[in-house]
Order: C-alpha cells, then structure tokens, then sequence
C-alpha cells in the first residue's frame, strides 16, 4: 500500500495531488514545466509495475472525486499555467480508474501520456503571451483573435486536446476508460467531461474572443506555428494509430 500512496503523489490524487500543484508553481521556466507535465505522471505508472498489490477499488471512486474536484477547480482558475496543471490533474487521476481492471503497464503509460502533452503545451504557450502582456490571465486582454491570430489558432486546438475532443487521444482513452467502469462511474466520468468542455469554453472566451483591442503586439512566428502544429498533428495520428480510434 505505501507503494501506492507514493505512486498518488505522480499520479495525482487528492489530497497527494497538492506536491503535483506546488511543484509546478515553483518552477518559472516554462520548458521545466513543461517537462514535468510530461515526466512525473511517468514516474507514478513506473512506480505501478512494482506494487505488490493490484489496485484496489475504491481507488476508483477517490481518482473520480479528484478529477471532479479539480475539474470544477477549472471553472475559477484563469491563470493558464495553473489552468494547465489543474486539467492534467483531473485527467491523470483517472488513470486510477484504469489501473483497478489490471491493464497493461504499456496502456498506462499511454493514458498518462495522452493526458500530459496538451498541458505540456499550454504551458510552453504561457510564455509568448506573459511576454506580451505581463501574465497569461484569461480576461487580461480580450479578442486576441484579431491581433494575434496564430497563437489564438494554436491555444484553441491545445485547449480542445487538453478537454479531450475528437479526434484527439484523450477523447478515444476516456472512451475506453468509461467503457470499464460500471454504470455509476460512467455518469461520473461523462459529468467530469462536460466540466472540462464548459471549463475550456470560458478559457476561450476569456483569451481570443471578444472585441479587437487592436493590440500593438506581434504574433508568434510562422516557424513556432508549424512547429506548434506539427507537434499536435503527430499527436492525432499516434494517437488514432495507437489506440485503434478507440475501437
């Protein structure tokens, strides 16, 4: 069991999920949080592989409380760095769900996988925008979508992969997770989903929609688009090639 507690620190539970949080609050660069993002949920499922216990069941309803508690942490957070860290932590945890049927380890891996890149993203985009305009805080400066159209096509497809939409792979690894649980869990887990698609939409709203300020500011370069969409493309096409389309 201790093996499992430790493995709830990388694979954020509540109220383990607060190291997760702090961790990524203390970091500035946005390249480190970005690793982290990626790397530490890695760790937990690592960690998994040597428990010597399976996962128990009521480890389910614990990653389900957390990934609704942290998705509705989300309809309050616009600050996108944090924003970044809360929805991984929604998604992460429920990786638990998946670990109590006894998947493979290779699938884990995945699913964390699935659910760390587009935060990973957000947060490498943070960047650009706290160099504009001081903080990248939802409401700051609205309408970005006429000044900076580039970065505002690239923040919306991450936010989309990030609320696991088609055809990206987080939306095909929920649809397998909720195919595993019984019938309470699979509302529970549809409810945490809606959050997330509502908690998406007000962060858009509050980036690139609205009036045109007319912002004096440049866009991200052509280079970093295509490096932005290239990453996101060959994440679509793993993903559907991995997980079958989900089927």
């Amino acid at each position: 069991m201790t093996l499992l507690l430790i493995a709830a620190l990388f694979l954020p539970l509540f109220p383990l999920s607060f190291v997760f949080n702090g961790a990524l609050a203390q970091l500035r660069h946005p390249a480190a949080r970005s690793a982290l993002l990626l790397l530490w949920p890695q760790i937990g499922v690592g960690l998994l592989q040597f428990a010597p216990q399976p996962v128990p069941q009521y480890f389910v309803p614990w990653a389900l409380l957390t990934a609704g508690v942290y998705a509705l942490r989300l309809l309050t957070v616009r600050d996108m760095g944090r924003w970044a860290g809360f929805v991984a932590t929604s998604g992460l945890a429920l990786a638990w769900a998946l670990a109590s049927g006894g998947p493979d380890i290779a699938d884990l891996h995945l699913f964390a996988f699935w659910f760390s890149v587009p935060p990973a993203l957000m947060a490498l985009l943070a960047a650009p925008l706290t160099r504009r305009f001081g903080a990248a805080y939802a409401g700051l400066q609205g309408g970005l979508m006429g000044c900076l159209p580039r970065m505002s096509g690239v923040l919306a497809v991450t936010v989309l992969a990030a609320v696991a939409t088609p055809p990206f792979p987080g939306f095909f690894a929920l649809l397998r997770l909720l195919r595993a649980l019984d019938w309470a869990g699979a509302v529970g887990g549809l409810a945490i989903w809606l959050v997330w698609g509502w908690a998406g939409t007000k962060l858009l709203q509050g980036f690139i929609f609205g009036a045109d300020h007319a912002h004096s500011v440049r866009d991200i370069g052509r280079a970093s688009t295509l490096a932005y969409t290239g990453v996101l493309g060959a994440f679509v096409a793993a993903g559907l090639y991995l997980t079958g389309g989900g089927l």
